[in-house]
């Protein structure tokens, strides 16, 4: 039986944890959590990709061409997960597995926040654990594929 391949999609500004906000999102790199993502996620058998992007409609295409690739989406979209109904739409389409994922706990922080628009298209959703929320939802896509 070949691996399940996964995908992680990371939303705007996510290219700068380690610099922004380091009260909220640590110290550690992006680029030192994506090594971390790609190790976790062959300790559970899959390959793993990373995809990062600034701009709402690459990510919109790059979930279209998740379909009949990918066996299951790791998202955290940043602050489109509060105003994004296009995502939200992309999301519904393809027909596979996604799991929203925040490092912070969105609930503890500003009011717009404690709304997410992807999560009733989502399996399921992990904030609050910094890195470790993206190895909780590598865990929770095992079941769902």
């Amino acid at each position: 039986m070949s691996r399940k391949k996964v995908l992680v999609l990371l939303g705007p500004n996510l290219n700068m944890i380690g610099v922004r906000e380091k009260g909220v999102y640590g110290d550690e790199t992006a680029e030192s959590i994506h090594l971390q993502i790609i190790e976790n996620a062959k300790k559970l058998d899959y390959d793993c990709d990373i995809f990062q992007s600034n701009h709402e409609g690459d990510l919109i295409d790059k979930i279209h061409s998740a379909r009949g690739v990918y066996h299951g989406v790791v998202i955290n979209a940043g602050a489109l997960t509060h105003y994004s109904y296009a995502l939200r739409d992309a999301i519904a389409c393809v027909r596979i597995p996604f799991v929203e994922t925040h490092m912070s706990n969105i609930y503890a922080r500003e009011d717009f926040r404690h709304k997410s628009v992807i999560s009733e298209v989502c399996a399921g959703q992990i904030s609050g654990f910094g890195k470790n929320s993206y190895f909780l939802a590598l865990a929770a896509l095992r079941d769902l594929m």
